[in-house]
This record gives structure tokens, sequence and C-alpha cells, in this order.
């Protein structure tokens, strides 16, 4: 498996994997599909902000998934905080991608001298809390029936890795 930067001609394949956990999963609380444009406006502002996409590349030339991390909250004391999202193609579920990719991301924001890596999961979603757990995230709480998809009522369950072992900042 390649893990690498995504480039534009990944944009196909990241809408179509985005879209089928948009019309089939929990993992995006989103209803609506999203375009190309969409994703390359998404990409392009994640490009301008200097955070990355990344993508994994199987054996068969197929985007298995992709991950990337983005600023957390808007203000100023957040800067050092970032959340991510990783999402794999349905057929490749199951077979590391996902881990892969999430590796790689969190060294990618230890690069940018980030500080915190937030999850924000669905609390039913067991396979990905227990990735989290392995890669040394801890829950930091559970938000009851803050969102709804396919009709029912769903929970958010906050995850945090601490990157490095700074002491706080002075401005």
């Amino acid at each position: 498996m390649l893990i690498r930067d995504a480039l534009d001609e990944d944009l196909p394949a990241i809408r179509a994997i985005y879209n089928d956990a948009v019309e089939t999963t929990t993992a995006i609380w989103n209803e609506t599909v999203v375009d190309l444009d969409n994703r390359r406006a998404w990409m392009a502002d994640r490009i301008a902000r200097g955070y990355p996409i990344l993508v994994a590349v199987g054996e068969d030339g197929r985007v298995a998934g992709y991950a990337s991390f983005g600023d957390w909250r808007a203000f100023d004391g957040y800067r050092f905080t970032v959340e991510h999202s990783v999402y794999v193609e349905r057929s490749f579920r199951g077979t590391g991608v996902g881990e892969t990719l999430m590796r790689a991301l969190i060294e990618r924001a230890r690069g940018l001298g980030k500080h915190a890596m937030i999850g924000a999961v669905e609390a039913g979603n067991a396979a990905s809390v227990a990735l989290h757990a392995k890669l040394g995230f801890v829950p930091t709480g559970t938000l009851r029936e803050v969102g709804t998809k396919f009709g029912r009522w769903l929970d958010l369950t906050f995850l945090q890795l601490t990157l490095d072992e700074r002491g706080p900042l002075e401005r």
C-alpha cells in the first residue's frame, strides 16, 4: 500500500469514497452527496491552509482511502489542535488501510508542529473507536443525540491524541 499526497486525478475516487460514506454510513453526518467541484474546493482550501490530503493506493493503482486534517476550531487559541478525517473505500475496509493512513496523518501533524489531534466518531462505530485506541487516542467525552441520520439520533464521541510533550506556549 502506497501512501502519498493526493493529486487532482485522485478527486473522482475521493468523491466516490466520500459519497459512499454519505449514502451508507454514519461516518459522515451529511445527507447530501457532493460533486467534483465541491471536492476541488475542499482540496484547494486544505492545501491553502498547509494541511495534507493523503491517499492510500493499492497495488492495482486504485485509491483505497484518503485522510486529511484541518483546524479543529477557528479561534487562535486552538491553532495547535487539528481534527482528522479518514475514509476507506468499501472493498478495502478492515484491511489496515485506515490504520496506515492514520499513522501517516499523525506524523504529518507532528511535522507541522501540532500538539493535539481530535477524532469525532459516531459513538456506535466500534471499529473506529478501537482503531483510535490502538493508536493512543483517549476518549474525552460523548455528546448524546447531537446528530441524526437514517431516522435515528446519533451520539458523538471525542477522542484525543497528544502529539508532543511541549509545555504551555507564550504568544
